[in-house]
């Protein structure tokens, strides 16, 4: 029995409970026609799945995929029968309730009192998204500035919202040009900073930006989408606390649970320090907000349908696994110990190099060619990359590509010609707690492609 079926008991049990509950209001014939249909769909289903790569596996190092934790996807399946809806207590009662412990939860692990206002979303995108349109509305003609290394979707976002974006320069070691605040500060309305970049994990120094933001009337985004559950394990394990240190004195935070959260795709959080911005969401509706005097989560979020089913998957996930450096920090600490761990292997390999130092669990590396020139490590990452994935099963590796502005990769590797704009080397995401221990296979199905 595998580890997903050993499952099938706990999921038979809540399904019974379930539909006892839902018996309980009187029986309804259930169809069932469709039953005999269903299997050979199923079946069908299953074959066109088993294209995917393998998240659950540790030979998969790419993206920032993976499983969630069995007890999110449990009860996530198990909302979903009921299929309750967040926007508002008449369509979740149950699992809106569920959303504010959670979101309660996450606001205190960031530095937030109790005085907050914060949401699940669908995701990072949404939830950035609406981080710069709180900025807007209360800064209205001002610009939203973020480094270089942020996310593409805040600029776009501010295309959407038609806002002007600036970009903040970065040197060769990720440091950002901190006098740009200086020069510009009367032109930008908030500054946004990444604590865990997504592409090479870099946590952007909050606590050097808070300063020169607040003598400019500058209001401070986070957008720890990806790196904001490290703060668990804050000044362990190598993972400076200087900058988390200060993260709850951020005007809005971005989480998302469906990264490091252990949860299924399709929940993040934004999170903001004054509550009072919740006045611009206010809205009116004339069929909605009935059965309840407290607060409809659809009153602060711009969204409107929300799958309940995420915010009880969540609330599942941190009740076995608490937000604390013994809960979820666990976790955190297996993937950090695996970057740190594939970090020394790659530098002491003849035959791979590290591109940059890894802060968090992304390692940035590249095999080193004969010639050092930034067109043959482009060439030679390509092909590990490609060999990798092209083994057998049970020795594929599965590795993700960045691109590198040659001048930034010249600054940290100067003996390397840059005869390119841009230089590709390959990525690795140890998100997996199972990484931990596969580190060693991982650098020997390395090392056998070059």
């Amino acid at each position: 029995m595998n580890r997903y079926q050993n499952y099938l008991p706990l999921l038979r049990k809540a399904l019974e409970d379930l539909d006892d509950w839902r018996s309980s209001f009187g029986e309804l014939p259930w169809g069932g026609q469709e039953l005999a249909e269903l299997g050979p769909v199923m079946d069908r289903f299953v074959e066109e799945i088993k294209s995917s790569y393998p998240f659950h596996h540790p030979s998969y190092a790419g993206q920032m995929l993976k499983p969630p934790h069995p007890a999110a996807w449990l009860a996530y399946t198990l909302a979903m029968t009921i299929n309750p809806n967040n926007h508002a207590l008449d369509g979740g009662p149950a699992t809106s309730k569920m959303e504010k412990e959670v979101v309660a939860k996450l606001a205190k692990m960031a530095g937030y009192g109790e005085d907050f206002l914060g949401h699940l979303t669908s995701g990072g995108t949404v939830a950035n998204l609406e981080a710069l349109w709180i900025s807007r509305e209360l800064q209205p003609g001002k610009c939203v500035a973020s480094t270089a290394d942020a996310h593409y979707t805040h600029e776009r976002m501010c295309r959407i919202l038609n806002i002007e974006h600036l970009s903040i320069p970065i040197d060769g070691n990720g440091e950002p040009d901190f006098d740009f605040l200086e020069r510009e500060g009367h032109r930008i309305g908030t500054v946004v900073v990444t604590m865990g970049t997504t592409s090479l994990g870099r946590v952007e120094p909050l606590h050097r930006f808070l300063d020169r933001a607040r003598a400019k009337g500058i209001r401070v985004h986070v957008d720890a989408a990806y790196g904001g559950f490290f703060k668990l394990i804050a000044g362990t394990l190598g993972v400076d606390q200087t900058p988390w240190d200060v993260l709850g004195e951020a005007d809005s935070i971005v989480i998302d649970p469906h990264k490091h959260g252990l949860q299924p795709y399709g929940c993040g959080s934004i999170l903001f320090s004054d509550p009072s911005v919740g006045r611009f969401y206010k809205h009116d509706s004339p069929y909605t907000y009935f059965t309840s005097e407290d607060l409809h989560l659809g009153e602060i979020t711009l969204e409107c349908s929300r799958a309940g089913a995420s915010a009880a998957a969540l609330w599942v996930t941190l009740e076995l696994l608490p937000l604390t450096a013994g809960g979820l920090g666990r976790i955190l600490g297996s993937c950090r110990n695996a970057a740190l761990e594939l970090e020394k292997k790659l530098n002491r390999s003849d035959r791979f190099t590290v591109y940059t130092n890894t802060e968090l669990d992304i390692v940035t590396y590249f095999p080193i060619p004969e010639a050092k020139k930034a067109s043959s490590v482009t060439r030679l990452s390509k092909k590990v990359f490609k060999q990798c994935m092209e083994q057998n099963p049970d020795q594929s590796l599965f590795l993700s590509l960045c691109q590198i502005p040659a001048d930034s990769f010249a600054k940290l590797h100067p003996d390397y010609e840059p005869d390119r704009g841009m230089v590709t080397i390959l990525r690795s995401v140890l998100m997996k707690p199972e990484h931990e221990n596969f580190v060693n296979e991982i650098m020997n199905r390395l090392e056998k492609q070059v």
